[in-house]
């Protein structure tokens, strides 16, 4: 039986492609359908009224006709503009850091309705008060379960024997943990702490809700990014381009932070 011409399926939009002068190519990901691509005709058009609705990083109902090459956008309905998070640079860039993970971990027409209900999911809790770094990290984890490259954390994945509570190392190379003894051959592993590996492993096994109420100091939080990033760019075999705008927000964020500090302590030796 062949495919209706006409279908809808609910989308988030996480790339877009300018095409001729008012048209743009979309990338969707969506529940079933998986990551498929259309085009919008005369979106970037001023009056166009499927413009507010295909926003990057928007939740919609979107109506599509099947086209030779490309499906075609006809119609869309905003379900979650996530007007919040899109009101905030910070919050923003971190989506948009989400969105170029799951386009670079996905095929296209390959459904996969678990990490749509992740990406959904970890865009609402953006826009909640929480600890926004060690969510990413949660995502990472189970972005990588999801597309097949969940890390080994409990067995040397070398000598396969259980790892103790001590200094390890994680391999990219290897896909986990090392003991310390197979660690000695690994030129690129890196050094991976007891609380980092205890995090991990939470991170990895349980929900949400029980992860959020971890309390990481930044010298942990740096380790856990670095770990997860070296993971993520052998993976992929390139960089993540947001990445590098994400450290520049921080190191504002972090220069932010200090200036009043230094203003005070200047007064109190003033």
């Amino acid at each position: 039986m062949s495919n209706p011409r006409n279908y809808q399926t609910e989308a988030i939009i996480i790339k877009k492609t300018k095409l001729g002068e008012a048209d743009r190519i979309l990338t969707l990901f969506t529940p079933h359908l998986g990551k498929i691509q259309a085009v919008a005709k005369g979106v970037r058009r001023p009056k166009s009224k499927l413009a507010g609705h295909l926003e990057l990083l928007t939740h919609s109902l979107v109506s599509l006709a099947r086209g030779h090459n490309l499906d075609v956008i006809t119609g869309s309905q905003t379900i979650n503009g996530f007007l919040l998070l899109k009101s905030d640079l910070w919050l923003t860039s971190c989506a948009l850091y989400l969105a170029e993970l799951v386009n670079q971990f996905t095929a296209d027409h390959q459904e996969n309705y678990s990490l749509f209900q992740l990406l959904l999911a970890t865009m609402q809790r953006l826009e909640q008060p929480g600890n926004n770094e060690l969510l990413l990290r949660y995502f990472e984890v189970h972005l990588l379960s999801e597309a097949g490259y969940r890390p080994q954390l409990h067995q040397c994945v070398v000598c396969h024997t259980t790892l103790q509570p001590m200094t390890n190392t994680f391999s990219s190379s290897a896909g986990g943990v090392l003991c310390p003894e197979c660690g000695e051959d690994q030129s690129m592993a890196s050094p991976l702490s007891v609380n980092a590996l205890k995090v991990l492993r939470l991170l990895q096994s349980d929900d949400y809700p029980t992860v959020s109420r971890l309390k990481i100091d930044s010298s942990l939080a740096r380790e856990l990014d670095e770990v997860l990033r070296d993971y993520l760019r052998y993976l992929l075999e390139r960089e993540i381009k947001s990445v590098a705008w994400l450290d520049t927000l921080r190191k504002q964020m972090r220069e932010k932070t200090l200036l009043p500090e230094l203003s005070t302590a200047r007064e109190d030796t003033g």
